[in-house]
């Protein structure tokens, strides 16, 4: 796959897996609400099995995002963040241009995500509620993370 990248000032975004800082990555998913606890070989096999994209200030990595898709017809975005220490510069807006615009997500009939709390950053992409949300099914195992004897 060509690893497509992106500059703005002393910013970059890239598809380039080699560049991404795990610690980084880990460090802040196992905090979030949506992967609290979340176990880094895990966080390695996603990042492994999706298109990824790192934010970059110069070589620091500052923000994430990943793809889970087949390139055809579906895509599933997920584990988006800047860090706090970056945030209000406009890296997420960019980070979601540099994601609806890259070459093999073009096309895709359905393109979804899960959000609690940035319904007003994705919606300018225009992501929205479902339509029919009692065709939607999901299954769901709370605090997964938490349990033990975890496979990953």
């Amino acid at each position: 796959m060509k690893v497509e990248s992106y500059t703005k000032d002393n910013y970059s975004i890239s598809t380039d897996k080699s560049k991404l800082d795990i610690s980084v990555i880990h460090g802040f998913l196992s905090k979030s609400y949506w992967a609290e606890d979340i176990p880094v070989e895990i966080v390695k096999n996603g990042i492994e099995n999706s298109l990824c994209f790192g934010v970059y200030n110069g070589t620091t990595q500052v923000g994430f995002a990943r793809v889970i898709t087949d390139y055809t017809t579906f895509g599933y975005l997920a584990d988006v963040f800047i860090i706090e220490s970056e945030r209000g510069k406009g890296l997420s807006k960019w980070l979601m241009e540099c994601i609806l615009a890259h070459p093999q997500l073009q096309g895709l009939r359905n393109f979804c995500l899960m959000t609690q709390d940035a319904h007003s950053l994705y919606s300018r992409y225009g992501f929205k509620n479902i339509p029919k949300p009692e065709n939607f099914m999901a299954k769901k195992i709370e605090g997964i993370y938490k349990k033990k004897n975890i496979q990953s």
